[in-house]
């Protein structure tokens, strides 16, 4: 099930579950897990693209691993928040995705994700080599915490 929303997204997560967000990538697949409460997003792993089911079983693969609740896709949208050619992509493999997992599936506006991503590892003195290595998953942690802490906020505002 796609979500248009934070709110349909939390509304449909099983309680008491991680969730994932993915940061999709030509080459690769940035991953990036949260705890089961929901409020922090660590990166896990870079998958290596191939074709979409292997990617896919990788996926699903993780989720059942680590027991998910649901998917969190970065959408790359333009600056302006118009949508171009990524973002249609980045839906059609939500779209195709949907079709093999019950969990469901929402999108958050990865503006500017990889940028912060790389700037925390220069922070960090990452070396070039390993900055390389670790981005996609680095980003794919900055997209969940943006999800995560919109849930936060949407829970707190509920709990008034």
């Amino acid at each position: 099930m796609i979500c248009a929303t934070p709110q349909e997204f939390a509304a449909a997560l099983a309680p008491g579950r991680a969730v994932a967000g993915l940061d999709l990538g030509t080459v690769t697949i940035g991953v990036a897990v949260s705890d089961r409460m929901l409020s922090v997003a660590s990166p896990l792993e870079t998958v290596k693209r191939t074709k979409f089911t292997a990617d896919a079983a990788r996926l699903l693969a993780i989720a059942q691993a680590r027991d998910l609740a649901g998917f969190v896709l970065g959408l790359p949208l333009n600056m302006d928040g118009s949508e171009g050619p990524r973002c249609q992509s980045t839906r059609a493999f939500a779209r195709n995705l949907e079709r093999l997992t019950p969990l469901p599936i929402t999108f958050w506006d990865e503006r500017l994700s990889t940028v912060a991503a790389e700037r925390a590892l220069l922070e960090a003195d990452t070396s070039r080599k390993r900055r390389a290595e670790v981005i996609d998953h680095v980003a794919a942690g900055y997209i969940l915490q943006g999800l995560l802490d919109r849930l936060t906020h949407l829970r707190a505002s509920h709990d008034r």
